[in-house]
């Protein structure tokens, strides 16, 4: 049993109530989030969770696709590449997605979590597969979230993020050439429960400190680290959090203090 299939269910039903509230203007707004509209965002997270199907079925063929939805965004840039594949908008759009969402958490529920697929970076588990697609979720849904004002109700379903997190430690140096600090910083999160959720090891010279919420937000590229309460110590800490990258592609950057927030917040 794969739970989180179901984790990623109730990260799309979160967002589905949200998006039930755009007015067909709300739909073409720009966001704060390089200055995609809601459109963009579900267009994006539709075609992926496709991808993501494909690559459970068959590796030739999402090589062949990635290669050339690879060569699309070269020569028209990703908004209009993936837009071009996926013509609904609005409320059509809302309803292609959540229930394409629905199935797909069905028919993964019952995989093995170990079973290796391939995606745009390195190959990874079933497991991993499906907690990058809550977290991008997540993450791209907060921009949702944000154009609307509106405080998503975090559950403890972030660990899953987290783990992610923790998990491409290495890759936030290695996609940028560099060679990760060994060992990794020691981090000690409070979940939105209220429990701790502790990873690296105890003696580490760096540390991390601060809320699980705050730590997503910085592996997502979703927040600057100087727009969180985190406690970071440490060279090793400093660089992570600079450049934390806890997706798949080239290297991004992460936004400018200040650049991502929530509506009406100043």
């Amino acid at each position: 049993m794969l739970h989180e299939a179901d984790d990623f269910l109730a990260e799309c039903d979160a967002l589905a109530e949200v998006l039930a509230r755009l007015s067909p203007a709300d739909w073409a707004r720009p966001t704060l989030f390089k200055e995609w509209t809601a459109n963009d965002v579900m267009v994006h997270l539709h075609y992926w969770n496709e991808a993501a199907d494909l690559s459970l079925t068959d590796d030739a063929a999402f090589v062949t696709f990635y290669e050339e939805m690879a060569a699309d965004v070269k020569a028209k840039g990703r908004r209009a590449a993936e837009n071009a594949r996926v013509t609904a908008r609005g409320p059509e759009l809302l309803a292609l997605w959540r229930d394409y969402a629905r199935n797909m958490a069905a028919r993964w529920r019952t995989l093995d979590p170990k079973k290796r697929v391939k995606w745009a970076g390195p190959d990874m588990s079933v497991r991993s597969s499906m907690t990058a697609r809550q977290m991008e979720t997540w993450a791209h849904g907060l921009a949702v979230f944000d154009l609307l004002g509106v405080a998503r109700a975090e559950t403890d379903r972030l660990r899953n993020i987290v783990v992610l997190g923790v998990n491409t430690y290495p890759w936030t140096f290695k996609v940028r050439g560099l060679t990760p600090p060994d060992p990794m910083p020691r981090l000690t999160l409070t979940a939105p429960s209220g429990a701790l959720w502790s990873f690296g090891p105890e003696d580490a010279g760096a540390t991390i400190n601060g809320s699980a919420l705050d730590f997503c937000y910085v592996v997502t590229q979703t927040r600057n680290h100087g727009d969180t309460a985190l406690r970071i110590d440490g060279p090793a800490a400093e660089q992570w959090m600079t450049q934390a990258q806890c997706f798949a592609g080239p290297p991004e950057t992460p936004p400018a203090k200040g650049a991502r927030r929530c509506a009406g917040v100043p």
